[in-house]
């Protein structure tokens, strides 16, 4: 009963910055990396369990993932504001400036990964933020529209010989388009607008 319990416990609701920048965390790693590990074993086919037991290879897919997750997080940061900006109005900007701070919170939880290196992983960092901040440049994206500028690059990432990729981008660009929206489903339904934008609001105030 108490696995049962636990497997259907309703998920905690998002009404200030930590739960965001947890639901940021989880959502940004859940999509690349997905993406990563079934593109993968799609193009390994009945070799799946070989390559991946190869060190070598899960080498070249943790040093995907990781290059590949500051994308997650402009994907998800750009989508909450595509969430909150109806009720932001003219407070946008403002709102924004606060989900960049929660965005930049969750990049900084993590050490810098060996295969990425201090000089690269800052450079992500500042990509990062240049990407959000440009966000406010233009009115908000349909939510499927969000992942396009960065779909090339993410399968650019691809820890698969680019000769045997094949004519694999569209398929993997809708694996983001529907990934997202389905993350924005679950923002939706768990997030308290009212108590997250107090939050915020607050903490751009102060």
């Amino acid at each position: 009963m108490k696995l049962f319990d636990k497997l259907f416990r309703p998920r905690p609701p998002i009404r200030d910055r930590q739960a965001l920048a947890d639901f940021v965390d989880a959502q940004s790693a859940f999509i690349v990396q997905k993406g990563i590990y079934e593109y993968s074993r799609a193009r390994a086919g009945h070799y799946a369990k070989v390559l991946f037991a190869e060190k070598e290879f899960a080498q070249s897919v943790e040093h995907s993932r990781w290059q590949a997750f500051p994308l997650g997080l402009a994907m998800v940061g750009e989508m909450i504001d595509k969430a909150l900006a109806p009720q932001a109005g003219m407070r946008r900007r403002q709102v924004l400036d606060q989900i960049i701070l929660v965005v930049l919170s969750v990049f900084d939880r993590y050490p810098v990964p060996p295969s990425i290196g201090d000089v690269a992983w800052l450079e992500a960092r500042s990509d990062l933020a240049h990407r959000l901040d440009l966000v406010g440049g233009h009115a908000p994206k349909r939510v499927m529209d969000i992942p396009d500028p960065l779909a090339e690059a993410y399968f650019d990432l691809m820890p698969i010989h680019e000769n045997l990729r094949g004519r694999d981008f569209q398929t993997t660009r809708n694996y983001l388009r529907v990934s997202l929206c389905n993350i924005h489903d679950e923002l939706i339904s768990r997030m308290d607008r009212a108590a997250l934008e107090r939050t915020l609001m607050a903490d751009a105030a102060a």
